[in-house]
Parts: C-alpha cells; sequence; structure tokens
C-alpha cells in the first residue's frame, strides 16, 4: 500500500484569493501605489468609469502594508478552507464578491472621500459564516451568540471611542454579510439532505445511510 503522502489542492478558490491578493501587494510595491489607486480601493468617482465597478469589488484585494495583508490573509487561510470544504467552492466565491460589493458600495456613499481596501470584511463575513456550522433546525448555538455580541461590540466600540484608519463599518457590513449568507447557506444544506433522504427512504439500507448522512451534515 503506498503510504506517501501527497500535497491536496483544496480549496482553489482561497488559495486563488491568496495568491491574487499577494499579486496585487507586489505590484502596490512595484507602482508605488497606482495599481492599487486606480483598481484596488474604494473612493467617490463617476460611475461612467468602467474602474469605478472594478474597485467594488477588486478593494478586497488590495492592502494598505505588510502587516495589513498578512493580518487579513492569515486568517483567511485558517478560516477559508474549512468553510470551502463544508459549503463548496461556488458559494464562498459567492460570499467573497457578496461581501465585496456591500462594503464596497456603502462606502462609496457614506465615506466617499475616504479610500477603503483590504479583506477585513470578507474576514469578519467567514467568521459569522464559521459560527453557523453547529447550527440545528430551531436551535441556535450559544457560540453564535457570543461570537456576534462579542464582534459586534468590539466594532461600535472601536468605531466610537478610538480614532484610528480601519473601517468599522466594514467589519459590521461583513459580519452581517456572513450571518445571512450562513444561514442561506445552512437552509440551503438542510433541504438537500432532506430531498435525498426521501428519494432513498424506499430502500432501508440506504434510507439508513442517508439518515446518518443528514444527522453528520449538521455536526
Amino acid at each position: 500500500m503506498d503510504r506517501r503522502l501527497k500535497i491536496s489542492f483544496n480549496s482553489p478558490i482561497i488559495l486563488g484569493f491568496v495568491i491574487l491578493s499577494f499579486i496585487v501587494f507586489v505590484a502596490d510595491i512595484i507602482t508605488g501605489g497606482l495599481s492599487t489607486g486606480l483598481f484596488f480601493s474604494v473612493y467617490r468617482s463617476s460611475f461612467i468609469s468602467p474602474l469605478t465597478y472594478i474597485r467594488f469589488f477588486g478593494h478586497v484585494l488590495g492592502h494598505a502594508n505588510l502587516d495589513h495583508f498578512l493580518g487579513n490573509i492569515m486568517l483567511i487561510l485558517v478560516i477559508g478552507p474549512m468553510l470551502e470544504e463544508k459549503y463548496g467552492s461556488a458559494n464562498i466565491l459567492f460570499v467573497i464578491l457578496a461581501t465585496a460589493l456591500v462594503t464596497g458600495l456603502v462606502h462609496f456613499f457614506v465615506f466617499p472621500h475616504v479610500y477603503l481596501l483590504g479583506a477585513s470584511g470578507v474576514v469578519f463575513a467567514f467568521i459569522l459564516l464559521s459560527s453557523f456550522a453547529g447550527f440545528r433546525e430551531g436551535r441556535i448555538p450559544f457560540t453564535f451568540i457570543v461570537v456576534a455580541l462579542l464582534y459586534i461590540g468590539q466594532q461600535v466600540y472601536q468605531g466610537v471611542f478610538v480614532q484610528d484608519n480601519i473601517s468599522n463599518l466594514t467589519h459590521i457590513l461583513g459580519g452581517i454579510v456572513g450571518a445571512v449568507l450562513g444561514y442561506i447557506l445552512y437552509r440551503r444544506c438542510c433541504k438537500k439532505a432532506w430531498k435525498r433522504w426521501k428519494r432513498s427512504i424506499s430502500n432501508t439500507d440506504r434510507g439508513q445511510r442517508y439518515t446518518k448522512q443528514l444527522y453528520s451534515t449538521f455536526i
């Protein structure tokens, strides 16, 4: 038996996002920030310009400095692969794009003269999304409540009392997107698992197997 360890490309969306972010960061250094200002940060600009719409999504790839880049990317690498394995690559891509668009649009209208860039909104969307792993039908995990309260409380406190360059609104919006999409994905998983169980119930052995799968889906 071949017991050699092999490297698995297990999270194409997460790894692709990290690689793109790294390329954007290197380009920012080479161009002296010009590339990030043109493509990877959100600020008030003309709706006629096609670059405006690119920035609505591209800003999550841009970062201000190395600490900013590493802080976000390390968290994404820790949380992201588990979420992609659980919910699928297409759903995780949708979460990233939805978070980028929502945070980009809100910032565009609310803070027109401030640049927004970075994957912090995606990170907080992932944090809230991951807390849905313990959801059961009719039950809300206590850990989800704790995470939500601590997270929202921290962001509100920093937004009111701490003067820095961190967009706390982006963090809150990212968390809301993650929570909403987490609930939607959870409900979708419930429906798919239930349909599989109903199709297999006519066969006792298969019915028992799918019942176990249905239960394990939410463990």
